[in-house]
């Protein structure tokens, strides 16, 4: 096992992720190139009293500054079982590989908007993906893990398994998952991309897609985006400059231009790059930037979209607002309201929509950004429920609101159980053994 501390050649590049928003600086960077390395790596954290955190691409949280970091991006090992549609993935794939793999023989998984992510970090933490009303969480459909547990041992654990339960929910708050099997789906194809619209027609597209997307059939997964566009040169000139929405669309049927049909009518569309796509392409529906940046965000649910809250949506974060984020609002419903075979911690599942707010980190740091978003979901809280889903982009977020009591009392239980000394710290109260 390889050890990194701060000063050394190649611990500033280790412990470098996508997100730069929030520093990190642990004590010990281990590399990890193997399960044996993991499970040596938390032994020797139990040893000097470190807590334990994991980081494969770090989109997500990174570790603090006084412990033991598991870096996993050299564990990127991915096997597809064609006959049996399912892949095993070790901790540090990125759903890229994943979806290229799966594509070779006409499958797909339930991967996110960006090919960039690690699969492993998003499927603990539910996955919202571009077939979730068809399919449901990614979460869902996960046959095994391979867990290092707080004892430094290895482990792998099933459907029927406590900890199996709390790991799809949990994230890594009860072990390091080095390795993971799950359903592919025999997609190949889907009609996917989007529909720009300019400022001015920014409300007409909103209430556009309010209207189209409450008959959507669960083949079809969509969003709207409202974001603000730089004056860069390497960006189509239709959107240079320009605060637009785009409606997101990713959808298995046969029949995609008559579907979107009424949203092309809605308003005069700047640009539109909705086609039949290989699933291999799907990264470019939204389009994501693949560069790392500083970024912070949150969410809300949301029981309905009347015209007062899209009024202050368009308000507080359309085109004329002081400090717009981008605003993502997903419609949600579908395989994503019915309950799973085999369910894992839960979330909020009656919603009809989520609206997910994300701004980059300026000279204000974070703090100007939370207070920007305060001010947004102050003025849309008439019409949240006041639950999370599990977005955390860029702090520790207040699971509290992201699962049921009843899932965090058990959460809270299972840590004690698994983990009484509280080495993996990842997210909210079942972070630690009260």
């Amino acid at each position: 096992m390889n050890t990194l501390r701060p000063g050394q050649d190649g611990y500033a590049e280790e412990v470098a992720g996508f997100q730069t928003a929030v520093p990190s600086s642990p004590a010990v960077v281990v590399p990890a190139e193997s399960a044996e390395d993991v499970a040596a790596a938390v032994r020797y954290a139990a040893e000097h009293g470190l807590p334990v955190a994991v980081q494969s691409t770090g989109h997500g949280l990174t570790a603090g500054t006084d412990g033991l970091l598991i870096s996993t991006r050299r564990m990127t090992g991915v096997e597809i079982d064609a006959a049996a549609r399912t892949a095993r993935v070790e901790a540090g794939a990125r759903w890229g590989a994943v979806i290229e793999a799966a594509g070779e023989h006409g499958l797909a998984p339930l991967s996110g908007s960006s090919p960039d992510v690690g699969v492993v970090g998003y499927t603990l933490a539910g996955g919202f993906g571009l077939m979730a009303r068809r399919y449901g969480r990614a979460a869902d459909h996960v046959r095994a893990l391979d867990v290092v547990t707080a004892d430094g041992e290895l482990h792998r654990v099933e459907p029927g398994s406590d900890l199996f339960w709390a790991l799809r929910g949990g994230r890594d708050s009860f072990g390091v998952v080095t390795a993971m099997e799950f359903d592919l789906f025999p997609v190949s194809h889907l009609y996917g991309g989007g529909l720009y619209f300019a400022p001015e027609d920014v409300p007409a597209a909103l209430r556009a897609w309010r209207t189209w997307s409450a008959a959507a059939p669960d083949a079809l997964t969509t969003s709207l985006a409202m974001v603000e566009y730089p004056d860069l040169p390497v960006l189509p000139a239709p959107l240079r400059g320009r605060h637009i929405a785009q409606i997101r669309v990713a959808y298995l049927g046969e029949d995609g231009d008559e579907l979107v049909a009424p949203l092309r009518a809605a308003a005069p569309v700047l640009m539109d790059t909705l086609k039949v796509m290989p699933f291999t392409e799907s990264g470019s529906i939204a389009a994501e930037p693949r560069q790392p940046h500083g970024y912070h965000g949150t969410n809300a649910t949301v029981s309905q979209l009347n015209d007062a809250m899209l009024d202050a949506v368009v308000e507080h974060a359309g085109p004329g607002a002081a400090t717009p984020p981008v605003l993502i609002i997903d419609r949600l419903g579908g395989a994503l309201a019915r309950p799973a075979a085999v369910t894992g911690v839960g979330w909020d599942s009656s919603a009809e929509f989520v609206v997910r707010a994300l701004s980059l980190v300026g000279d204000g740091g974070v703090a100007a950004v939370r207070t920007a978003h305060a001010k947004l979901f102050d003025a849309l809280a008439p019409w949240t429920t006041g639950r999370l889903l599990p977005f955390v982009y860029g702090e520790h977020a207040a699971i509290e609101g992201v699962h049921p009591a009843a899932d965090l009392r058990r959460l809270g239980e299972l840590k004690r159980r698994y983990d009484v000394r509280s080495t993996f710290r990842a997210l909210g109260p079942e972070a630690k053994a009260r």
